[in-house]
């Protein structure tokens, strides 16, 4: 791989690392020329640290190593994305990244959607939604709901029409998250499983 460290003053091209299974972008840094080649060959995150001025491998003190698990060089040459799996948090604060953010697989509407099931359980005595009512009227009542949905996606699967078909889709993942809460696990766990199961 082409690297043009030459282009800036300092020999010093940006890295970008970015967890490879949540894909959530965890700090940046700055290589030399010798903080990649420790870095392919030690199969550990080095940079070259500005601010102390020498080579760093990420958790040489803290042991929240960065392993590699691939490099990928920009249009230009001049930029990197380092795909790891991080030991630990990575930002010297305790955090997992250098915005404070929770190192965790975004599922996009799905997560804002959790948000507002894991609010309704939590207040479910007082809220008025159906989440709350759904919530107040037991497991047995969540788990028999996600079985009718199941039910109806599967009738709506024998059809030639798509509307309902997604619709009765959208019902059953919906209900399935309200389960999941009940349960007390979240979207995530499930994620893990299926992970395990592929590896």
């Amino acid at each position: 791989m082409e690297i043009d460290f030459d282009k800036y003053p300092d020999s010093l091209v940006p890295a970008i690392i970015q967890d490879a299974r949540t894909k959530k972008v965890l700090m940046l840094g700055f290589m030399s020329r010798e903080a990649y080649k420790i870095t392919v060959d030690t199969e550990r995150v080095t940079f070259f640290s500005r601010s102390k001025g020498r080579l760093w491998t990420k958790g040489e003190e803290t042991k929240n190593y960065l392993n590699l698990v691939s490099i990928q060089n920009d249009c230009d040459q001049d930029a990197l994305l380092v795909l790891v799996n991080p030991q630990g948090p990575v930002c010297h604060k305790g955090t997992d990244t250098c915005w404070g953010e929770k190192n965790r697989t975004n599922f996009g509407f799905f997560n804002e959607l959790e948000e507002i099931i894991e609010d309704r359980w939590n207040n479910k005595e007082n809220a008025e939604s159906y989440v709350a009512s759904l919530f107040r009227k037991g497991i047995n009542k969540v788990a028999q709901k996600v079985g009718e949905e199941a039910v109806e996606l599967v009738i709506e699967a024998k059809d030639d029409n798509d509307h309902l078909f997604l619709n009765e889709s959208a019902d059953l993942m919906f209900h399935l998250m309200v389960l999941l809460q009940a349960k007390g696990f979240h979207l995530r766990d499930v994620e893990k499983t299926l992970i395990a199961r592929h590896k």
